[in-house]
């Protein structure tokens, strides 16, 4: 298959990169880049000369969410049984598909991961981030909760409520103190340093790796990831229904742009940000 909006390379042996490719949006994650993203994850999964998986965002950021200037049910990549919470359970499946895969895969993470992209983001097996990126999911000001509702997993209680409650981010360094991320790197060091631990994943065999990492996956649902994210998909279609959301999806149908800045306006972060 060939690729329009995503790139993959090979930078060193045995390490297969996936870059996001819509650097001019902020790599916004449409059904269509989508199934790019999981075709490539699929054939490097199949190719005995691939060990891991690198997961990169071209341009200044990750990505910044799901693409809003699409219809979101259309054109999904693979099927989802429709009816109300069809796209977050469509969401969530895809977590799953990128957690039982048997390569590792790394997250690469710079600049903005919004929404979505911490999504994508924690579907992979390890994720390393610039010091500076800005990780959150400020459509709970406006919209819903998370399709898939990792937060309280990830990052515990307290700290997943207050970014719930306020869809403000954290940065890089943030993110690694309360658990979302592995390390942090000064952002023009990041890819260098990303591609080191990847060499490093890479000289054990495949055939271990898969179990090795099925041990971790496997304790974390003895104790209900995966009933517990499920469960967070009936949430996020209640909060599609509310009044407040129904309002926003209007605006944002009228003017995307402007119902975003009317959303973070009040908190003066994300694209209302004062430019220092």
């Amino acid at each position: 298959m060939s690729y329009e909006l995503i790139l993959v390379d090979e930078p060193r042996p045995k390490i297969r990169r996936i870059t996001l490719n819509r650097p001019d949006k902020r790599n916004p994650l449409s059904n269509a880049l989508r199934g790019e993203l999981f075709d490539a994850l699929e054939q490097a999964d199949r190719d005995d000369n691939v060990a891991v998986i690198v997961l990169r965002g071209a341009g200044t950021s990750f990505s910044a969410g799901y693409d809003l200037k699409t219809d979101v049910h259309q054109g999904q990549p693979w099927h989802t049984a429709g009816g109300l919470g069809n796209w977050p359970r469509h969401v969530v499946e895809g977590c799953f598909r990128m957690w039982d895969l048997s390569k590792p895969l790394i997250a690469q993470v710079h600049g903005y991961c919004l929404a979505g992209g911490t999504e994508l983001a924690t579907g992979c097996d390890l994720v390393y981030v610039a010091e500076d990126a800005q990780i959150g999911y400020p459509p709970v000001r406006s919209m819903s909760p998370p399709d898939n509702q990792f937060y309280p997993w990830l990052v515990g209680m307290r700290r997943a409520m207050e970014m719930m409650l306020t869809g403000d981010s954290i940065s890089g360094l943030e993110a690694v103190e309360c658990g979302f991320a592995n390390r942090a790197f000064p952002a023009e060091k990041l890819e260098d340093e990303v591609l080191a631990i990847a060499e490093r994943v890479a000289r054990i065999p495949p055939d271990i790796q898969q179990i090795n990492k099925r041990a971790v996956h496997r304790q974390m649902e003895a104790m209900g990831l995966r009933a517990g994210i499920r469960a967070g998909t009936e949430l996020q279609q209640m909060g599609m229904l509310t009044q407040s959301t129904q309002a926003h999806m209007q605006e944002l149908r009228a003017d995307l742009n402007s119902a975003l800045t009317k959303r973070d306006q009040g908190f003066g972060d994300y694209r209302t940000k004062a430019k220092g």
